[in-house]
């Protein structure tokens, strides 16, 4: 059964719209997993305008599934992973004014850097994750940086699927397919939601893990958190 992962990122944003502490990160992260989900994510940026630094360090005692930290690994985003130690690291190469993450590493261009810093973050037993764009070659040149799995960037698919188009698939199936073969795991994320998650699901061989944010969020205001979480986790079976 795929993994479902459940970015907090929005929960952050609301507590900060206001100033105080409601809703409390913390908690709802205890709460998503006692509903059932198997994992927190959180993606930190720079400026802490949703997430914060300390709230990383606030959610590790509390995240008892697996806790994944994304992020463009710039020293304060390594130095804060390396302090907190979670399960895994997903490394996005977001520019620091992005609104949301929107596109994957040139794993080829950047290769060396790549090296570098997933080797850091794997001395210190964690695991690594790469966002990459579903391109052969991207694949390719991920399995070359070391990295112990990639994350699938699914705007695309997403995108092709809400038009009708479910050829939009093919790639994500192709490339992992490749990933299998040359031993990457394969996680994914952006835009998947209820309506298009199964399908995803039933076409990607050997997916281990989804995060998935603001979709969830949004689903669950009308819908409720619980039920949300157990609809996904039908959806993942």
């Amino acid at each position: 059964m795929t993994k479902l992962s459940v970015n907090i990122n929005k929960i952050a944003t609301l507590r900060n719209s206001r100033g105080g502490d409601v809703p409390n990160v913390v908690d709802f992260a205890k709460d998503v997993q006692r509903f059932g989900a198997e994992g927190v994510t959180i993606h930190p940026r720079p400026d802490e305008r949703h997430i914060r630094y300390q709230d990383a360090r606030d959610l590790k005692p509390v995240v008892y599934t697996e806790f994944n930290i994304e992020g463009n690994p710039v020293k304060s985003f390594m130095d804060l992973v390396l302090e907190v130690k979670p399960t895994q690291v997903t490394l996005v190469p977001d520019a620091e004014d992005a609104i949301t993450s929107n596109a994957g590493w040139d794993t080829i261009k950047h290769k060396d850097f790549l090296i570098e810093v997933i080797s850091e973050f794997q001395k210190n037993g964690i695991r690594t994750s790469i966002f990459v764009d579903p391109v052969l070659k991207q694949i390719e040149g991920a399995k070359a940086t070391g990295t112990d799995r990639i994350e699938l960037y699914t705007e695309g698919f997403a995108h092709q699927y809400g038009l009708g188009n479910k050829e939009g698939i093919k790639p994500y199936t192709e490339s992992a397919v490749l990933a299998n073969e040359l031993g990457l795991g394969i996680n994914a994320g952006h835009d998947l939601s209820l309506d298009n998650i199964q399908f995803f699901k039933e076409n990607i061989p050997n997916l281990l893990e989804v995060s998935i944010g603001h979709a969830l969020i949004a689903e669950s205001l009308y819908l409720g958190v619980e039920n949300v979480i157990q609809m996904y986790l039908q959806r993942l079976k």
